[in-house]
């Protein structure tokens, strides 16, 4: 079954990341230590600002990231605690290396997901965006997790490099056990967007290609077990626009305090929020809270500022399509 999954305040999903460190040189990585920190959070403060968002929301879900937070040592500390301040989900996205024994020192009662992130079915085509030997080390990965009995989900990144190749996945998923398939479009934010080699080589693929191709590859997965979620981008003309920063509630927290609520102004101090002194508050004028209001015929208003190359042509005041806010994700479940 195929539906659009509608924003909700009835729960916060709290994006944190622990540390901006990594193991691996992602081609597409969009952690940009300028704007986000270098900094790893030592447990103390990780315990004050889950404390905080768990204060703020009943039952929030955490997701921690990096970089790579299985590269925290008190990563197991950190989970524990949300447990323990009533996080209704706990989320571990990795790359696959799974540091500091994590898999023996955290259970399935505590970590509901562990997230791998896999950007090909082989390692010819992974291997090239994220590094030699990763694609035998995150499959391994999940072999292990599905070992000692927790679920698992898997993130492929969608961009012009590796499109042609995401129908080969859900044989790959079904095989490796995975439970759900995340797709995701590559954003056009981070460190190698300043790359013109690697911006031409990952762009966003259009979206005739998006069409024809995602909701396809997402019922295959479907009819092989698999929950599938990928993100709307586009609408029709007649259907409404939702700003996520509007009508939901995402947080996406960086070691240096920063706290956005729309993952496309990562790269900027446009920040809605700052975490000081253990308490969540406002940042000045002008910020994302300010855009998120506008309305503009082409949909989101982020898309205009920071990527408008993702607009549709307009012919005078025809509009073929609308794109969605980025946190507007469709589901397919078996």
């Amino acid at each position: 079954m195929r539906k659009t999954v509608s924003f909700t305040r009835h729960s916060a999903n709290i994006f944190f990341h622990i540390l901006t460190r990594c193991n691996l040189r992602c081609r597409h990585c969009y952690i940009n230590p300028d704007q986000h920190g270098r900094n790893t959070l030592d447990i103390d403060t990780i315990d004050r600002w889950l404390a905080l968002f768990a204060r703020r929301h009943p039952s929030p879900n955490v997701i921690f990231l990096g970089g790579e937070p299985t590269l925290h040592p008190d990563l197991t500390i950190a989970v524990k605690r949300s447990r323990d301040l009533g996080y209704a989900s706990v989320t571990i996205d990795t790359n696959g290396y799974l540091f500091h024994d994590i898999l023996n020192r955290v259970t399935p009662h505590e970590v509901d997901y562990f997230s791998f992130s896999l950007d090909g079915p082989s390692p010819k085509v992974n291997d090239p965006l994220r590094g030699n030997g990763c694609f035998k080390q995150c499959t391994q990965g999940i072999a292990a997790a599905k070992l000692r009995g927790f679920a698992v989900s898997l993130i492929y990144t969608v961009s012009r490099a590796n499109i042609d190749h995401l129908h080969r996945m859900p044989s790959l998923l079904a095989e490796l056990g995975v439970d759900r398939f995340f797709i995701q479009v590559i954003g056009v934010r981070g460190k190698w967007t300043e790359d013109a080699r690697h911006r031409d080589v990952l762009a966003q693929v259009d979206r005739n290609t998006w069409l024809e191709v995602i909701p396809q590859v997402a019922e295959a997965a479907a009819r092989r077990g698999i929950t599938v979620t990928f993100p709307k981008v586009f609408l029709d003309p007649k259907e409404p626009f939702e700003c996520a920063g509007l009508v939901a509630d995402n947080y996406f927290i960086f070691p240096n305090g920063r706290v956005y609520r729309c993952p496309l102004c990562e790269d900027y101090p446009l920040h809605s929020l700052e975490i000081r002194n253990d308490r969540l508050a406002e940042t000045a004028k002008v910020n994302e809270a300010d855009l998120f209001p506008l309305v503009i015929p082409e949909g989101c208003v982020m898309n205009r500022i920071i990527q408008p190359c993702n607009l549709p042509p307009a012919d005078g005041c025809n509009l073929p399509y609308k794109i969605a806010c980025c946190m507007l994700k469709e589901e397919i479940t078996p």
